[in-house]
């Protein structure tokens, strides 16, 4: 894991079109701003975890996911 320290304001650029800004930090609790073309998917890590075990349980009731479109 890479680990960078930032201060307000300043940004972290990843790839290609994602940039994270340090927007705020108040104590414990830091704001970012988040900058990403519309095809890449941003989810905090808890909604991230519900949207997988919501696939999973959906599939374990015997549905498919359609990814394609013939």
């Amino acid at each position: 894991m890479l680990v960078l320290s930032r201060k307000q304001g300043e940004q972290i650029c990843i790839g290609e079109g994602v940039t994270l800004t340090v927007v705020s930090v108040h104590g414990d609790r830091v704001r970012l701003g988040i900058q990403a073309p519309r095809e890449v998917t941003v989810d905090r890590q808890e909604i991230r975890q519900r949207k997988i075990e919501e696939q999973s349980e959906w599939e374990s009731q015997g549905h498919r996911l359609i990814t394609e479109v013939a």
